[in-house]
């Protein structure tokens, strides 16, 4: 599949949510699985992973194909940093899909203002047979957690939209869609009354995002290509919709790579976390490095580390949603 284009590129489509005209990956393949777990827990997470290709160089196809190299050698990073995170309560699922190169978002962002065109042909395709293949042949009906960051999270909000609303036997078994790193807009819950967003800590059914970034982000106002207008959030610390600060003494444990050993640890790097209800997003005075690109993103993003700034806390979080809905069941 060389040099695939979309029309996506010169054409900013709608925002509707469809299956997508091209032929979706077999799942029945293990091979297209990057993780399919032995079940030792109650509860399953399906998770999918954000933008590992970059299709930046001249003649790179707009997505990576199944087996793309570069997509091989940065997803065990992505699961060490962000989909870790559920394993100590779920079962974790994650299927490869055929996603569109950083270059592509660009482009399409600074063009329409968001990147669902280039999502609702292959990797909304792949996303939803692979769902499909999920539930129908490993989830043997246990309750779910479905989860993302960035790409990942911007087709979760399709799924969301989408596929969930054909699909409620299947959505009335979801504890939370943990939505990380891409806006969930207040339009959204409007158009798709089946969704809710998270109100607090320990409620079931709903939506969990945020977008974590530094105070001059806020100070200048900077677009950025992770964010929606009347974008909603939620401060990972204190599980509040308003903006009460809640301080670095309040994380559990930031999660810290060495992306050259790929070695992890947990260390207090003084994240702090005050939701910026006008934009969506956490800000935070992490000793972190912004993330780069700061023409997609920001001067100060913290983008790529979402998931890792909050990782223990969001560790607990899962935990608890995960008993609060057993609670539920039991009554």
């Amino acid at each position: 599949m060389k040099n695939i284009m979309h029309s996506a590129t010169n054409d900013c489509g709608s925002t509707v949510p469809n299956l997508g005209q091209s032929k979706p990956i077999d799942y029945s393949q293990p091979a297209n699985w990057y993780k399919i777990p032995e079940i030792t827990k109650d509860f399953d997470t399906f998770y999918i992973y954000s933008t590992i290709y970059m299709g930046a160089n001249e003649g790179d196809p707009d997505y990576a194909e199944i087996g793309n190299a570069e997509v091989l050698e940065g997803i065990g990073i992505e699961h060490a940093i962000k989909s870790s995170a559920f394993e100590q309560s779920t079962n974790v699922f994650i299927p490869y899909y055929r996603q569109a190169g950083m270059m592509l978002e660009a482009m399409t962002w600074k063009k329409c203002g968001c990147i669902d065109s280039v999502l609702t042909g292959m990797p909304y395709t792949d996303i939803t047979a692979a769902l499909d293949y999920y539930f129908e042949n490993y989830n043997a009906g246990r309750p779910f957690i479905i989860a993302g960051h960035s790409q990942g999270s911007a087709i979760l909000r399709l799924v969301l939209k989408g596929y969930f609303k054909r699909h409620p036997d299947y959505y009335k078994r979801m504890v939370a869609a943990y939505a990380i790193g891409y806006s969930i807009t207040s339009d959204d819950l409007e158009a798709y009354p089946h969704l809710k967003f998270a109100a607090g800590e320990t409620d079931t059914g709903v939506i969990i995002s945020w977008h974590v970034e530094g105070p001059k982000n806020v100070e200048q106002n900077s677009p950025t290509a992770a964010l929606l207008p009347n974008g909603l959030g939620i401060n990972p610390l204190n599980w509040k919709r308003d903006e009460t600060y809640a301080p670095a003494s309040m994380n559990q444990g930031s999660l810290v790579i060495d992306y050259n050993t790929g070695e992890t640890a947990i260390c207090d790097i003084g994240a702090d976390a005050q939701l910026c209800t006008a934009r969506g997003t956490v800000v935070t005075h992490a000793a972190a490095i912004p993330n780069e690109m700061p023409e997609f993103a920001g001067p100060e993003s913290f983008h790529q580390d979402d998931y890792s700034i909050f990782f223990n806390n969001i560790v607990d979080n899962v935990a608890k949603r995960i008993e609060a809905y057993q609670s539920i069941q039991d009554h």
